[in-house]
C-alpha cells in the first residue's frame, strides 16, 4: 500500500507543478523576444535553464542515493515556488534568464530522482512506472498549456507566475506527507559503488553504448528546440498567435504523455532498444517534415514528432535503470539527465544560429539526420551488446 501510495503521491506533485510550469512556458519565447528584439536570444531559455541542471545532476543523484531521495525531491519543489515570485518581478530579459538558471536547479530532483525512486519501489516494471510518471508530468504541463487558449482573460503574465509560484509549494507538501522511500533505498556510508566518480563511470560502463549516449543528447536537445526554437519559428515565420503558441504546447505535451504511458509497458515486455530506436525515428521524420509546412499540418507533423521524443525517453531510462543497483538509482538517473542537459544547453541556440544563416528547412532536415544516424548505428550495435548479457533489450 505504501508503495502505491508513494507512487500516486509523486504523479499527483509532478502534475501539479507541471501544470504551473505549463502556464508560464509559453509565454517566456515571447517576453524575450519582446524585450530584446531578437529570434537569437530565444535559444539561451534553453541554456541557462540546462546549465545548472547539467551541473547538479551527478552531486544529487549521488547524495540521494545516500541520504534518499525525497529531502531533495520537496526541496526542488520549494526552490520552483521560490523561483516564481522572482518570475514575478522580472522585468528584464537578464532577470528572466537568471529565473530560469533557478528553475534549473529546482528541476533537478524533479526529473532525475522521481524515476529513480520508482525504480526502486517498482523493480520489475520500471518501464510502466516511468513511464506513468512521466504521463502525469506532461499532463500537468499539458493542461497548464491549455488554460491560456481556453480562457483566454487569463493569459495573466505576472499572475501566472505567481500560480506557479503556488504549485510549487503545494508540491513540496504532498512529497513531504504522502511519500515513504523503499528501507533499502539507502546505500550505507561505507558502500563504495556510490562513492565518487569511479562509482559515476561504473555505472557508465555497464552499458559500453557511446551511441546511445548521443541519443540521449540529440533526445534533450529536440526537446529544447520544442520548447524554445520552433515557438519562435510559430510566431515569426509562420505567423501563429500566442493562442495558437499555447496550443502547440499542450498537443506537444499531451504526445509526449500518451507516447510515454504506452511505451514503458511495451519496453518492459519487447525490449528497449525497439522502443528507442522506433522513437527517434519517428522524432527525425516529424521534424524533417515540418519547416514547409503551415497551418493545422504543422502539428499534426510535430505532433508524430514528440510522440517519437516520448517514446525515446521512456525506453532509454528504463534501460539505465536496468543497468544499476538499487544503491546507484539515483546516480545512474542523473547520468541521464546530465547527457540530456548537454544536448539542452548546446542544439537550441546552435539550430536558433544556424537557422539564421542557411535558412531553417536545411537546418531541421540536418538535425532530422544526425538523429537517423544515431538510431542506425544504435540498431546495428544494439544485438551485439544484448548477447553480451549487459542489459535487457
Amino acid at each position: 500500500m505504501k508503495t502505491t501510495n508513494s507512487s500516486s503521491a509523486l504523479c499527483i506533485a509532478a502534475f501539479v507543478q507541471m501544470l504551473g510550469v505549463g502556464l508560464i512556458v509559453s509565454l517566456l519565447p515571447e517576453r524575450v523576444i519582446r524585450l530584446s528584439g531578437s529570434m537569437e536570444h530565444v535559444g539561451f531559455i534553453a541554456s541557462f535553464f540546462a546549465v545548472p541542471f547539467v551541473a547538479l545532476q551527478i552531486p544529487a543523484g549521488r547524495l540521494s542515493d545516500r541520504y534518499g531521495c525525497k529531502l531533495f525531491l520537496a526541496s526542488g519543489y520549494m526552490l520552483a515556488g521560490i523561483t516564481g515570485l522572482l518570475y514575478f518581478n522580472a522585468r528584464s530579459v537578464l532577470e528572466i534568464l537568471t529565473g530560469r538558471a533557478l528553475q534549473g536547479i529546482a528541476e533537478v530532483p524533479v526529473w532525475a530522482l522521481a524515476p529513480a525512486l520508482l525504480s526502486m519501489l517498482f523493480p520489475d516494471s520500471r518501464g510502466e512506472a516511468i513511464g506513468r510518471y512521466n504521463a502525469s508530468f506532461h499532463l500537468g504541463l499539458m493542461a497548464g498549456s491549455l488554460v491560456p487558449v481556453l480562457v483566454p482573460s487569463l493569459r495573466f503574465e505576472n499572475a501566472a507566475f505567481l500560480l506557479y509560484s503556488v504549485a510549487g509549494f503545494l508540491s513540496a507538501a504532498i512529497i513531504l506527507f504522502f511519500v515513504h522511500p523503499p528501507e533499502n533505498s539507502l546505500s550505507s556510508k561505507g558502500d563504495s559503488s556510490s562513492a565518487g566518480f569511479r562509482g559515476v563511470l561504473s555505472a557508465i560502463s555497464r552499458i559500453r553504448r557511446p551511441e546511445l549516449y548521443a541519443g540521449i543528447c540529440l533526445y534533450g536537445g529536440g526537446y529544447g528546440v520544442f520548447l524554445t526554437v520552433i515557438p519562435g519559428l510559430l510566431l515569426k515565420e509562420k505567423n501563429f498567435g500566442q493562442s495558437g503558441v499555447s496550443l502547440f504546447f499542450a498537443l506537444f505535451y499531451i504526445a509526449v504523455s500518451i507516447s510515454q504511458n504506452i511505451a514503458g509497458r511495451l519496453s518492459d515486455k519487447n525490449g528497449r532498444d525497439v522502443a528507442m530506436i522506433a522513437g527517434l525515428t519517428l522524432a527525425a521524420a516529424g521534424m524533417a517534415l515540418f519547416p514547409p509546412l503551415y497551418g493545422t499540418t504543422v502539428f499534426l507533423s510535430l505532433f508524430a514528432a514528440a510522440c517519437g521524443l516520448g517514446v525515446f525517453c521512456v525506453a532509454a531510462l528504463a534501460l539505465l535503470g536496468d543497468s544499476a543497483p538499487s544503491t546507484m538509482k539515483g546516480t545512474v538517473s542523473a547520468i541521464f539527465y546530465v547527457f540530456w542537459g548537454v544536448g539542452f544547453f548546446l542544439l537550441p541556440p546552435l539550430l536558433a544560429y544556424m537557422g539564421k544563416i542557411v535558412g531553417y528547412y536545411v537546418t531541421f532536415f540536418i538535425f532530422s539526420a544526425v538523429i537517423i544516424v544515431a538510431a542506425t548505428t544504435m540498431y546495428r550495435t544494439g544485438k551485439r551488446h544484448s548477447r553480451e548479457g549487459n542489459y535487457r533489450r
